[in-house]
């Protein structure tokens, strides 16, 4: 298990991403699209276009990870972009 603090905030990127992009690929999505640091301890969770596959990075304040995991059934629920 990996410990998170209290105040993480978790972010989802709406629409699909290009799962072969790596932490620096994601973490520039992040600074352009969403105007957030990569790098402040949240969590950025990224879904495939087939809806199977999910990436997550984060920076832990010693490194960047990245998390994957892919579906063999079913597909991640993920909700729609809301333009107001």
């Amino acid at each position: 298990m990996i410990p998170f603090d209290s105040g993480v905030k978790v972010w989802l990127a709406t629409g699909h991403t290009d799962m072969r992009r790596g932490f620096p690929g994601l973490a520039l999505q992040v600074q352009e699209i969403l105007k957030q640091d990569p790098f402040c301890g949240h969590l950025f969770c990224f879904r495939g276009r087939r809806s199977n596959h999910l990436k997550v990075i984060w920076h832990d304040g010693q490194g960047s990870c990245t998390f994957t995991k892919k579906l063999e059934r079913g597909r991640f629920i993920w909700p729609r972009a809301v333009c107001i």
